[in-house]
This record gives C-alpha cells, structure tokens and sequence, in this order.
C-alpha cells in the first residue's frame, strides 16, 4: 500500500455514520500487548526490538484477518509520511519519535492500525465511526485471540497481561469515544462534565490523544483502569457514560436554540461565512470554525452540506495531509493560502 492511496479515502472515524454520528465521531479501542520474556521497548536493544519486529510481521501474515494489511517500516518513512498517519490517527506523537525497530501495520479501509515497539511490543488498535463501541470490541478481540496463536504474550495469572505502564496492566485495554460537544462548551457546562468523568476512573483528551487539548469542542473520553476489571464491565462503563454525556449535550442544544437561537445562528453563520470566503487560514481557527459549522448541520441550521465532505475538511487541512496533496514542502504561510482554497472548493454550494 502507497501512502498516498490513504488521500483517496476518508478515515474510518471521520464517515460520519454509525449510532449518535451527530454527537459521537468514532469509538476505539486498543490493546497493549508485550511478547513473552523480552524487554518492554524502551529497555529493548536494537536487536531485541529488531526481532520483536520480525516476529509480529511475520504473526500478521499468518492472520486472516490482518491479510490486507500492509506493514511499515518507520525507517522507511519520512517525517511528513510519519505526521500524516499521525494526522490520520493510525499511529500516536510518541511512535513517531524514533524510527529503528518501530512500524505501524495499517489496514486498506483504515479500520485496523497495530503500532510495532512503542510503549509496549504492540498497540493493537481497532476505530470504528460513531458509536460503535462494541462492535470495535468484537474486531480487536478476533484480531487479539489470532494473533495470540503466533506470538506468545507476557501474561500473569494474578495481574494479567503485563504492559511498559502500570496503568495498563490487566487488561491492557483501552476504550475510547470522540465526541463533538460544542453547546457544553458554549453553555460553560463542559468544565463540570470533565471533573465529573474524571471522579469517575475516566480521562479527556483532546483530538490527538495523551498530551493534546482540547480543540474545536472535540474530546477524547476513555478508561484509566484496566487492573481488576473485566473488558466487559470497562465495555459498559464507558458505554454507559458517553449515553449519558450525549443527553447532556442534546440537551445543551436545544437550550441553546430555545434560548439563544439568534446568538447561535450569527455564530453558525459568521463562520460558515469566514471558511467560504477566506484567502488565509491557519489550522486552529479552520477547527473551530468547522466546529460550529457541523453544529449547524447537525441542528438543520445549514442545508446541502454533506456531513462526509465537511469530515473530511478536519483531516485534509492538516499540514501533513495539505504537503501530501500538493506533493511538495510547503511554509507556514503557503499552507494557510492551500488550506483556505481547499476549504473553499469544498464548501462551494
């Protein structure tokens, strides 16, 4: 698989399909899996991380359901290649860090990523759009219960699977939900809904995951506990709090437009205004604006835009993907100039 197919596609978790696709952007979930009696990473040598690398691409290969995956090598890679799977969400900041012994096995559809020597030997990861928690779940786990007929993984009976991070050991499992919640952020209720989460065992990220903000109203929510709990019951837990997250929200909304719906409006328009007409526009504002253009879609104050196409506008006016699609470097000033004209081209009605 070329990289520059991947442009061809819309992500996985920006399809804008599946359950509460109005509210819930994709679902997650990940596994940290280590390979049985050998240095977690960050302790491995070269060789060590070399053979950790030949072993799991030569246990992908034998998997069914990892046959159209391709595996690459970060060595292989550039740096703009490597911030565009970033910018894809099919590897993390901390990957991409050092390139020897390290690669990302990504599927066609973009459904599938499996992160080779990070924080741990693996970092099995399945995203599906919407709220679709639990059929993530029935993927990795088909992948995970495969993959440990190959390769045979550090597991305690009393702890579990033995993982880089203490936070991770049990399980080794990771749900997460990416939510657009912009009328928590404007009705200043948002704060409240983050401490709360947090009371109970759950965290939030921004649009990147661990060490980014929050940005253009987009949060990460998943679990922190993975010891002493069941997949199962981390399953529910989270599923249970995000139905409850998307009412909060729901309700934020109609709040919004019963109270303040002329406010709204000049918002949802001002920026609709700005992204159709703009010359010059950075990465942060273009979030934000996107932002509050898909709530207007989302509560019908804007017509004859497809939710797909302005999806795609959150990956494709990345820098990395903006240098992809014109195949050349480009400077800070020359992506804002591309940026803005691509904008344009897709809002044209």
């Amino acid at each position: 698989m070329q990289l520059n197919e991947l442009l061809k596609n819309t992500s996985e978790w920006l399809k804008g399909s599946g359950p509460n696709s109005d509210i819930v952007i994709s679902s997650r979930i990940r596994l940290a899996r280590n390979l049985h009696k050998v240095p977690f990473p960050h302790w491995a040598n070269k060789k060590q991380s070399q053979e950790v690398l030949e072993n799991v691409e030569e246990a992908v290969s034998k998997v069914d359901y990892l046959k159209n995956t391709s595996v690459l090598e970060l060595i292989s890679l550039d740096a703009l290649d490597i911030q565009f799977l970033v910018e894809r969400h099919l590897m993390s900041h901390e990957h991409a860090q050092k390139k020897e012994g390290k690669a990302v096995v990504v599927d066609d559809k973009e459904i599938i990523s499996i992160m080779v020597n990070e924080e741990d030997h693996l970092r099995i990861q399945v995203m599906q759009s919407g709220f679709n928690l639990f059929e993530a779940w029935d993927i990795i786990n088909t992948i995970d219960d495969a993959l440990s007929k190959e390769v045979r993984f550090a597991f305690s009976p009393d702890l579990g699977y033995l993982t880089a991070c203490p936070t991770n050991t049990g399980t080794g499992m990771r749900g997460s939900v990416m939510l657009h919640l912009p009328a928590l952020v404007m009705s200043n209720q948002i704060s409240r809904v983050l401490a709360a989460i947090s009371k109970l065992s759950f965290t939030s990220r921004g649009l990147y995951g661990e060490g980014t903000q929050a940005s253009g109203n987009f949060f990460q929510i998943s679990n922190q506990v993975s010891l002493g709990i069941s997949e199962g019951d981390i399953l529910e837990n989270l599923n249970g709090l995000i139905r409850q997250i998307i009412e909060q929200e729901n309700q934020a909304r109609q709040s919004l437009l019963s109270r303040s719906r002329a406010f709204l409006e000049d918002r949802i328009s001002r920026s609709f205004g700005i992204l159709k007409n703009a010359r010059i526009i950075s990465s942060q504002e273009t979030i934000e604006l996107l932002s509050m253009v898909r709530l207007g879609l989302d509560l019908g104050m804007l017509k004859d835009i497809d939710r797909r196409s302005l999806n795609e506008l959150f990956i494709i006016t990345q820098p990395a993907h903006l240098q992809k699609i014109e195949n050349n470097k480009l400077s800070a000033q020359e992506r804002d100039i591309k940026r803005a004209e691509i904008i344009r081209n897709k809002l044209k009605l």
